[in-house]
């Protein structure tokens, strides 16, 4: 819980006198609009307790002190671990009030306001658990209707991610034409307007509650709760990304999915959210090994090789020079210079070609090797890098400019003063050699400057040119075996949104949320495979010769799976398909959307599948249900 203090005043006074011999209240943590927070110390159990008061103004409202017990009481049947327990629920003395577990640590509001914004790693781990404990709320019928960074405590010695205030929510549907609570900044339209809300209405504040984790910043503020509401209402949100560049693109496309206006858009459940974002940790862990290794370091000209080439350009030309004469010598210091980078390329693209990849890959893996970098580069401490960065840009501009002044000053010097001239010229461009160099490297804490560059190369003409060549270097040979582990349902997601991402801004409006559907046909993909080795492996473990109806159902389980498997990844190919077709003129616009709406319904009935088929996998958690007689 939050370390704030009051001072006592006559309602902490007669609170405590209500309440004494029960709780000990030592002070006041906090206070909003529903209540006062105390820390206090249950007597009989010796135990800390966090104690919210119902104002007393609000207690005297009866409609309103019976809506605060029964929400209070919903709440304390809430057990989940990312929850905060309700620990007893009463009144006294006119008093209303429920007693809760004391947690020892800082909201997400204050964790972000001293320390910055969250790193994506740390937003990706707690958004799952805060997922988590709103779907195991809205399985129970309760809506939280309050998700905000207030209400988002994280534990001091685990960094759990711990839900509060559930005492303020309701039952599903109970108040429909009510804005009960709620925070203009983290409420739903729907919220907003008075309507019936339901468990969508969470997954709203929950991206707003995201959003500003990630970056810091709120999508909506205005002067007045009214002004903000309309903005609720009537705008949307500006991408995360457009935000935050530290914030991966998988994780962002999440947050704006939370974000639409329409709650029958966003997604289906905070279950099936906090799937979606596992599946956004697994895909920057199944990047290809030799991929890794080529964008950070075999895809670079900055190892032993690189120097030895400098070194042997340098003694060739200078064997040149001495045999032929000086202008042979620069030539062929320059013809080697020219030639090296290239030549480089061509052995570098051929390598990568014979694990399996080919120029497509490179896009994707670069991508998310500047994602993980912007993340890591987000967390460094920022000041004095920022002071250093801005003076030694300044200095080194300064003085090249100088030294820019000085060369015509030089050669129109008369003799007498061209010494001193000469000496100023050399300090200057010193000086500016120095600090460009420090600036670049102070720019490299913030900036992946070496990625940026070889991710512009290698994508771009020069890479597309030398896979080209390699490819014709190669001639027929067919391309070796990927060396990697990832899913055909990867490799076809991947390939399918470079495609996309290639194409004219207007195209990729036309189309629509490709990137998206992409995402969730590969994660159907992931789940289907999960599920069919998962059978396949009961099977392969009740031995062949088996049989009997628990047999025989899974068996059939199994073969549904695998050709739901072959139409998602079908569908998949498809959209590829269809996206190669579009590039090469031979498939129109429209036909490709009716391509993406065939695609959508396949992922729809997947989901389906997997909903009908929960009971099959509870059976799997439980191998003595799976008990298979022999005839």
């Amino acid at each position: 819980m939050p370390q704030t203090s009051h001072a006592p005043d006559s309602l902490f006074v007669e609170f405590q006198t209500a309440l004494i011999g029960r709780y000990s209240i030592d002070r006041e943590l906090g206070r909003g609009g529903m209540g006062v927070v105390y820390l206090a110390r249950e007597v009989h159990l010796d135990r800390l307790v966090a104690i919210k008061l119902l104002p007393p103004e609000l207690a005297a409202r009866s409609g309103l002190r019976e809506r605060f017990l029964r929400e209070a009481q919903l709440a304390a049947k809430l057990s989940h671990p990312n929850i905060i327990p309700i620990h007893a629920v009463n009144e006294a003395d006119g008093f209303v009030y429920f007693v809760m577990a004391y947690v020892q640590g800082e909201t997400l509001a204050q964790r972000v306001a001293s320390r910055g914004p969250l790193s994506a790693t740390d937003g990706i781990r707690l958004l799952r658990e805060v997922a988590w404990a709103l779907g195991y709320a809205h399985s129970q019928g309760l809506v939280h209707r309050d998700v905000k960074p207030d209400n988002i405590l994280i534990e001091a010695n685990t960094e759990r991610a711990l839900v509060a205030d559930f005492g303020i929510a309701a039952a599903i549907g109970d108040s429909a034409g009510e804005i009960m609570c709620g925070t203009p900044e983290f409420m739903s339209p729907e919220q907003a307007l008075g309507r019936d809300i339901d468990a969508r209405s969470d997954l709203y504040s929950l991206g707003l509650t995201a959003f500003y984790a990630l970056s810091g910043r709120l999508p909506f503020e205005g002067k007045t709760a009214t002004e903000v509401l309309a903005r609720q209402v009537t705008e949307n949100a500006v991408p995360l990304s457009a935000v935050s560049k530290a914030v991966p693109r998988r994780l962002a496309q999440l947050v704006d999915w939370c974000l639409v206006k329409e709650p029958a858009n966003r997604p289906a459940s905070a279950n099936a959210l906090a799937e979606q974002l596992a599946v956004a940790v697994e895909q920057r862990r199944e990047l290809p090994a030799a991929l890794r290794a080529f964008v950070k370091r075999s895809g670079r000209m900055d190892g032993g090789g690189t120097i030895l080439t400098l070194l042997c350009s340098v003694f060739t030309s200078g064997a040149a020079a001495s045999i032929a004469g000086p202008i042979e010598g620069v030539a062929v210091l320059v013809g080697t210079l020219a030639v090296a980078p290239f030549a480089f390329a061509l052995l570098a693209a051929r390598r990568l070609m014979d694990l399996g990849f080919t120029h497509a890959d490179l896009a994707p893996a670069f991508r998310t090797e500047r994602e993980s970098s912007r993340e890591e580069r987000s967390v460094q401490p920022g000041r004095v890098r920022i002071v250093a960065e801005w003076v030694l840009k300044r200095v080194a501009r300064v003085s090249a400019t100088v030294s820019a002044v000085l060369v015509p000053v030089a050669m129109l010097a008369s003799s007498g003063e061209q010494l001193g001239v000469v000496g100023a010229l050399i300090l200057c461009g010193t000086v500016t050699m120095v600090s460009t160099l420090g600036y670049l490297g102070v720019l490299q804490l913030r900036r992946d400057v070496d990625i940026e560059f070889w991710s512009r190369a290698w994508t771009g003409g020069v890479g597309a040119r030398a896979f080209s060549v390699a490819r014709k270097w190669r001639g027929a040979k067919p391309l070796g075996q990927a060396m990697t582990h990832r899913a055909t349902e990867l490799s076809l997601s991947m390939a399918a949104e470079q495609l996309f991402e290639s194409l004219p801004k207007a195209s990729r409006d036309s189309l629509g949320d490709v990137p998206g559907l992409l995402q969730r046909l590969q994660h159907d993909a992931h789940q289907l495979r999960s599920r069919f080795d998962s059978l396949q492996e009961a099977l392969r473990n009740a031995g062949g010769g088996a049989s009997g109806d628990a047999y025989d159902t899974v068996g059939e389980e199994r073969d549904a799976i695998h050709e739901r498997l072959r139409t998602a990844v079908g569908a998949l190919e498809s959209i590829r398909l269809g996206l190669l077709r579009l590039h090469a003129g031979s498939l129109s616009l429209e036909a490709l959307t009716t391509h993406l709406g065939h695609a959508a319904d396949v992922s729809a009935d997947v989901d389906r599948l997997i909903a009908a088929h929960e009971e099959v996998n509870a059976v799997l958690r439980s191998p003595r249900q799976l008990e298979l007689t022999p005839v």
